[in-house]
């Protein structure tokens, strides 16, 4: 079992940067799609970006098109977010998550069914 562990998150000023890592223990991280998912106070949990076992294939919110860029270092079992030219609108928790079972263009609708969470990270971004 594949257990997840987010850092990186802290207060940024609008149009900094940020990068985020999702620390995976267990020996099969390779066989989990990634995901980035952020919840913003009040609000649902979104999807962010999502990126394929091997890393070849990426999907991104329209939100973070273009900003953000998802990537993973499966002989490091790790997952990052960069985030750049960061906005106040991207305020949140950011969560990682995995799924051995969705592809990385289901995972992006299921923001609450997917089978492994981290605890999550906080990302402020003050304008």
């Amino acid at each position: 079992q594949v257990q997840l562990v987010e850092s990186g998150g802290g207060l940024v000023q609008a149009g900094g940067s940020l990068r985020l890592s999702c620390a995976a223990s267990g020996r099969t991280f390779s066989n989990y799609a990634m995901g980035w998912f952020r919840q913003a106070p009040g609000k649902e949990r979104d999807f962010v970006a999502t990126i394929s076992m091997g890393g070849g294939i990426t999907y991104y919110a329209d939100s973070v098109e273009g900003r953000f860029t998802i990537s993973r270092d499966n002989a490091k079992n790790t997952l990052y977010l960069q985030m750049n030219s960061l906005k106040s609108e991207d305020t949140a928790v950011y969560y990682c998550a995995a799924d051995r079972l969705a592809t990385a263009q289901a995972m992006r609708a299921r923001t609450r069914t997917l089978e492994l969470w981290g605890q999550g990270t906080l990302v402020t971004v003050s304008s």
